[in-house]
């Protein structure tokens, strides 16, 4: 964090200060909005949630360390009092950027991959300098803000992801955190129900390249199309990456190795060098290749870049984490969030990694696809039939119907079982898994299947 007195914070997002005995403390810690991460020196962000306001732990805040709450009234403790937080927060963003002397923004989006892609780059770009990226999967008007007060006036690249719900929602955070490089890895269908349509997605995507500046860069995924014609949307040099022969950094041989972590070689401008990746699932060949063609732009050598992918491991949990059990069960926790286009990844990867094993694919529902939902539903049954699983656990209500009875239309021979929620799955999970079983569990965010992949890579599970 770059250090600001509390005096700093009200002048420029425009607050007040409230309860505050010395204007001239100072906040030298990241800001956060939930309560329990709190750390000595940190500011406070008091938001307002559908399910808890943030300004009802004000209090348990300040006591646990940090130097001030931003709110939007007074709470009783030390406070910066503003008309609207996250406006405030933004501001924030804004002026720590502009005392980092020598930083370049590296944004980056996409329907599908931008966490694990982000977490790659960060592992890639220290090469060149110090490096911050979001955290977890925060990519938005809130979670991008956050990452960036975790900026100190060493960092060189900052790696933020920039997710969007509709036209215009990349074009404001770049007006907080104005790019020099774009990154767009795909056009798919997640919350294809809150844009309307692909086209519009990738006119949301686009935006960013959009905001880049002429002596920027631009990388584009040069095997989707909606990607690679967002070309003609951009001033910046472009520089495309993939498996496509016409790839500017490109992977040729790809394999998978029988627990389904790929290797390649990544070749551009002449120059090549083995990858091995420790992560699980061909599709982060591309994603893979992304944060090379990131790293590589900005002026990284092709081995250096090869070598740290090689080393690279899993940073956010709930993506590709596969735990194997004492008894040889083996659990695929890949729950954070679901579309048609992640879950057919998820599904190639079981289907390499089964080696002569029975596989089990629970799934939940996938909640952002509006009036595609059904179709999509049944485009998954219908890859979880071709999968060769041997098990499908439908987790939900309606949706789950439609994707359990299109996997069962076609290939009767699959078993289908059907539960309401996660704490059923869990129980029917555990009834059912044996020795030597490789277990894909995957769906929405909301249907909270996170916390039943985690129990059942437990080692007591009683199986």
């Amino acid at each position: 964090m770059i250090p600001l007195a509390l005096e700093e914070i009200a002048a420029l997002t425009g607050g007040r200060l409230c309860d505050v005995a010395d204007p001239s403390a100072v906040v030298s810690a990241a800001a956060v909005s939930d309560s329990r991460e709190v750390v000595p020196g940190a500011l406070f962000v008091a938001l307002a949630g559908e399910r808890a306001d943030g300004h009802d732990f004000a209090q348990r805040a300040v006591k646990d360390g940090a130097v001030a709450v931003l709110a939007t009234r007074p709470v009783g403790v030390p406070a910066v009092v503003v008309d609207d937080v996250l406006d405030a927060l933004a501001a924030l963003a804004r002026e720590i950027l502009a005392r980092i002397p020598d930083h370049t923004v590296i944004g980056l989006t996409g329907s599908a991959g931008k966490t694990s892609t982000k977490d790659l780059i960060a592992q890639v770009l220290p090469e060149l300098g110090p490096t911050i990226a979001t955290l977890r999967s925060f990519n938005g008007e809130i979670g991008m803000p956050l990452a960036i007060s975790h900026a100190d006036a060493t960092a060189r690249y900052l790696v933020l992801e920039m997710g969007a719900r509709g036209i215009g929602h990349i074009t404001h955070l770049t007006t907080i955190a104005p790019p020099a490089v774009g990154l767009v890895l795909n056009v798919g269908t997640a919350h294809v129900g809150e844009f309307g349509g692909r086209d519009a997605i990738a006119q949301a995507k686009g935006e960013l390249v959009e905001a880049l500046p002429a002596d920027g860069l631009a990388v584009l995924n040069a095997d989707d199309p909606m990607v690679a014609a967002m070309a003609s949307r951009t001033k910046a040099r472009v520089l495309t990456f993939g498996t496509s022969a016409a790839a500017d950094v490109r992977g040729e041989d790809v394999r998978l190795d029988p627990f389904g972590r790929p290797s390649f070689t990544l070749v551009t401008d002449g120059a090549s060098a083995p990858v091995t990746l420790h992560l699980h699932g061909e599709h982060h060949v591309s994603n893979a290749l992304a944060a090379a063609a990131v790293a590589i732009g900005l002026g990284a050598e092709v081995g250096k870049t090869a070598a740290a992918l090689s080393g690279a491991v899993l940073l956010t949990p709930g993506r590709m984490q596969v735990t194997e059990r004492p008894d040889g069960v083996v659990v695929i926790n890949d729950a954070f969030n679901a579309n048609p286009d992640s879950m057919r990844a998820a599904l190639r990867a079981l289907a390499a990694m089964a080696e002569g094993h029975r596989t089990v694919a629970v799934l939940g529902e996938m909640r952002e696809l509006g009036e595609d939902s059904r179709d999509g539903h049944a485009e998954v049954g219908s890859m979880v039939a071709e999968s060769g699983a041997a098990v499908l656990v439908a987790v939900g209500l309606e949706e789950a119907d439609v994707l359990a009875e299109a996997a069962w239309t076609a290939n009767p021979a699959l078993e289908v079982l059907r539960v309401a929620d996660r704490e059923e799955a869990l129980e029917v999970v555990r009834g059912l898994v044996r020795p030597g079983d490789v277990v894909l569990v995957k769906g929405s965010h909301s249907v909270g299947l996170e916390a039943t992949a985690e129990r059942l890579a437990e080692p007591d599970t009683g199986v």
